[in-house]
Order: structure tokens, then sequence, then C-alpha cells
């Protein structure tokens, strides 16, 4: 049964961006871009989890996901929650003590230019979906960059503890070596060998 992988772009990202784009590209090279799920997610957290388990429920064969910031969030939820592995690339992680504050209000898609307002009820979305550390960290691969501006990657790191990691000096919350990793993450994703 064919692997598949669900990407899932990050808060003010889109599909349109230059990780989802540069995925898609090398798993054609590869001859398995149809085994590759990216849509946009709703800015609303629980509208993109239902969005994602539909994805999940539809895929044919093992799932993997790879989220980016936000989305790296839901797939750490989404893999604990459906046994599935996960490739986290500068992940957002809600601790106790994070500050939601700047992420509420009024915002524009990088990509897309759509604006979506963002809420306390949203936030309370995204905190009731937070889990623990994994359970079994095996299933999952954080990739992250030491100079991240939006996120303090050692907070992930902790959290992850563990599980595979790539952390690398340098670099920013885009994860500017992406282009570096693509093979490794399909063959993660069981998608070649």
């Amino acid at each position: 049964m064919s692997s598949s992988l669900l990407y899932l772009h990050g808060f003010r990202s889109a599909p349109a961006s230059s990780k989802a784009q540069a995925l898609i590209a090398r798993a054609r090279q590869h001859g398995v871009a149809e085994a590759i799920w990216c849509e946009a997610l709703s800015p609303v957290p629980d509208a993109a989890i239902a969005q994602i388990e539909t994805a999940i429920a539809r895929a044919p064969g093992p799932v993997t996901l790879v989220g980016s910031s936000l989305g790296g969030y839901y797939a750490t939820h989404l893999a604990e929650k459906h046994d599935l592995r996960a490739v986290l690339v500068n992940p957002a992680v809600f601790h106790p003590g994070f500050d939601s504050r700047p992420f509420v209000g009024e915002h524009e898609n990088l990509y897309t230019g759509e604006r979506f307002s963002f809420t306390t009820d949203h936030v309370a979305q995204i905190e009731a979906m937070r889990v623990g550390p994994p359970s079994q960290p095996q299933r999952f691969w954080l990739l992250a960059e030491e100079e991240d501006e939006v996120l303090d990657t050692r907070i992930a790191v902790a959290h992850f503890a563990g599980a595979r990691q790539t952390v690398l000096p340098g670099g920013d919350h885009s994860f500017t070596r992406w282009d570096d990793y693509l093979d490794e993450v399909l063959r993660f994703a069981g998608l070649i060998a």
C-alpha cells in the first residue's frame, strides 16, 4: 500500500510557500508527487484540524505529517492522536508561559493576501490541542535552526527529547536549509527508497 505525506503550512502561510513548493517539486522529480497532500488550511484552528483529519482518513497507506511552525504544532497533536510519523520544521510548541497576545488581531496571509482575524477563541482552540512530550519519540523528526527569530528553538529541542533531531546553527524561522533535507524527508515518509 502506498504511503502519503501531508504538508501542513504555518500561520499566515499557504501551499504557495517556498518550502511546500520545493517539497512538491522534489517529489515530482522522484515520481511521487501524487502522494503529497498540501492544501490551504483554515486560519481557524479547529477547522484546520478537521481539514487535516479528513485528509488523513482519505489517504491511502501509511501517513506522515510534515508541519512547519504552527503546522508543526498541528502535526504534533495529530501524530499523537493517530499514531503517525511527523517531521516538524521549526515547530511551534505552546508551553506554559507562551505569550499568545501578539498573535491576536488582524493578519494577512503572506502568499494570498487574504486577511483574517485571529481571536482569543482561536488561541483557546490551539491550547486545547496541547500535548506533552511525544509518547513514541521515534516517530518524530525535529528540523530546527538555532537563529529562529520567531520561536525559541531550545523549547522544541527540550520538548522533543528522545526524538530524531537535526538542529543547525544559524538560519531563521523559514528553515533556510530545507532543500538539503528534501530527499531525507521523502525517505522518512516512505515515499522513496
